[in-house]
């Protein structure tokens, strides 16, 4: 039997954020939390969740991802499934429907008119209106600091990720979903049917919150990482 030790969070984040979105999060098993920012681990998905891998110190994982995080720790775990304790995904998609000409206008905002006029355009709207504007706020200066470069690599990641639909609902980790009761992408039905198909998957909607759950509800979010922890140490 593994020694509850071994165990670590391996906690990946969403666009246009960096790992210090998990701030909040990060004492939770302290000196065992991993979260780094994944935008210059490579051009594809599977490079980040494999640079993203090679980083984490302990022998058993729970990943935790939001957004193209959750689609980075599917990665993770399809390369290294018997390294993997748990699986909470958050506002993630497995199933991938390619968008090319939504990628092509993202792209080309960030490229002619800035991080700013694409985070209002994009990433403002999956705020649940019930959300601080202060904690809004501290998001988009986290996502000024990065480079423009950074955040097109990722807009470029996201969009040309493979499906993992069939994995979710194929493998043997247990599986958390996790949604805002606000997000709109993927929502709390998409979310259902994830959570749904998944061997050992359950479904949690926090209520006054939309995509960004550990900045939004952090308090909510460390409960449900207490539960996921207790169940696998």
């Amino acid at each position: 039997m593994s020694n509850a030790s071994d165990l670590g969070i391996l906690f990946l984040h969403a666009l246009p954020l960096d790992g210090s979105m998990w701030r909040s999060q990060m004492a939770i098993l302290p000196g065992r939390t991993h979260a780094p920012t994944l935008y210059s681990f490579g051009t594809t998905l599977t490079e980040w969740a494999a640079k993203a891998l090679a980083e984490a110190r302990h022998d058993r994982l729970i990943l935790v991802g939001c957004s193209v995080g959750g689609s980075c720790a599917l990665e993770v775990a399809k390369l290294a499934p018997d390294r993997v304790a748990a699986l909470v995904l958050i506002g993630t998609k497995p199933k991938h429907r390619p968008q090319p000409d939504l990628r092509t206008e993202a792209l080309t905002m960030i490229a002619n008119k800035g991080l700013a006029a694409a985070w209002e355009k994009y990433w403002v709207p999956l705020f649940s209106q019930n959300t601080e504007r202060s904690i809004v706020q501290n998001a988009r200066d986290s996502m000024l600091r990065l480079p423009p470069r950074h955040i097109a690599n990722g807009v470029s990641v996201f969009h040309t990720r493979e499906s993992r639909d069939l994995f979710v609902s194929e493998c043997n980790i247990p599986i958390t979903v996790v949604t805002g009761e606000d997000d709109v992408v993927p929502g709390i039905k998409l979310s259902g049917q994830v959570a749904a198909s998944a061997k050992q998957g359950s479904l949690h909607v926090i209520p006054s919150c939309g995509h960004y759950v550990s900045l939004e509800q952090p308090e909510a979010l460390r409960e449900i990482l207490l539960d996921v922890i207790d169940s696998t140490a």
